[in-house]
Order: structure tokens, then sequence, then C-alpha cells
């Protein structure tokens, strides 16, 4: 009797994947050590994802993906380009620790590929194009975005130490700045 073939949790093996970078480093990523980490053959980590290519864009998609949803469900119906800033910079400003890890992991990881490097740069164009730059609350509402992923990044890389309360402030200011209520303020 030929039993059924075990099918491969996806999920699971990219959470191995993110564990093992977070854990190890982006270099530590091999399909031997994920499925490892995973409890499956290399060949079953090879049959889900086939190069390491897709592994890590699968990883970073799946990141991307969880962080959007949040950022959507946080701006609610309005989903102007200063809501949408607004609700970003509040998902940045809530993360943890464990956030940091595994975004500086994936950055490190996505660094290592051009055409990763290329996915991102197509992303944060996309997050500032809707923005009217001929606009001062627009302009105030991308430099805050711009301020928060710096900001984010460089605590994330621990280039820089804010304890909470001034990561509290930073984000307020910032997320005030991005107010798809904000008056429209003259030019100075």
């Amino acid at each position: 009797m030929v039993g059924r073939p075990r099918s491969i949790d996806r999920d699971k093996v990219l959470d191995a994947a993110e564990a093992l970078v977070i854990e190890k480093g982006a270099a530590e990523l091999s399909f031997e050590s994920v499925a490892r980490a995973a409890g499956i053959t290399k060949s079953g980590v090879q049959y889900c994802f086939g190069t390491k290519e897709n592994l890590i864009r699968s990883m970073i998609e799946r990141w991307g993906a969880s962080f959007e949803t949040e950022v959507m469900e946080r701006a609610g119906p309005d989903r102007s380009p200063r809501s949408v800033i607004r609700a970003h910079l509040e998902s940045t400003r809530d993360s943890d620790a464990a956030e940091y890890s595994r975004s500086a992991a994936m950055m490190t990881a996505l660094l290592q590929r051009p055409e990763q490097v290329a996915a991102s740069r197509d992303w944060y164009t996309g997050r500032l194009a809707s923005l009217d730059m001929t606009k001062k609350a627009d302009r105030d509402a991308a430099l805050a975005f711009l301020a928060g992923e710096g900001v984010f990044m460089l605590r994330t890389f621990g280039l820089i130490e804010l304890g909470e309360e001034q990561w509290a402030a930073l984000f307020a200011d910032m997320i005030s700045m991005a107010d798809p209520k904000r008056p429209e303020q003259r030019e100075p």
C-alpha cells in the first residue's frame, strides 16, 4: 500500500527560516539549515521554494504583507495617502523587539539580492507616489514617513539608543505631521 505524500506546511518552513535568520544571521540561511529547523527534509524545502532566492523572496513578501495588513487595519476606511502614512507610522511606533530583530534580518537578506532591493525601492516609491508634493501637508507627511523609517532602521541596527519616552515623543510628532485631518498650511 502506497501512502499519501505528506504535505509541507509552507508557513511552518517560513517560520523556521525566519527564526534561523533572526537567531544566527542571514549567512546561515540554507536549505539544509531550514530543513533541520523545520523538521523536514532538504528536498522538502527545495520542493516548496525551488531556490534560495525564492525562499528569501517568500520571507520578505510574507513579512511585508503582514505589515501592510496591519497598516491598512489602522488606516480604517480612510485610505487617503496621509492616513496610510499615519497608520504606517503608528505601526512602526508600536513595533517590539522581536520586530526589530525580524526587520534587521530581513533587511540584511534583502541587501544581498539586487532584485529584492529593486522590489523594496518600488514599494517605497509607491508609498510616497500618491502624495502631492506641491502641497505642504503632503510634503510634511512624506518627511514624517522618511523620518520614521530612518529612526526605525537606526534603532533596528543598534545605531542609536532611544528610551521609550523619546521613541514615543518622536513618533507623536511624526504622526501629527502626517495626520490627514491636519489643516493645510500656507507656504512660508
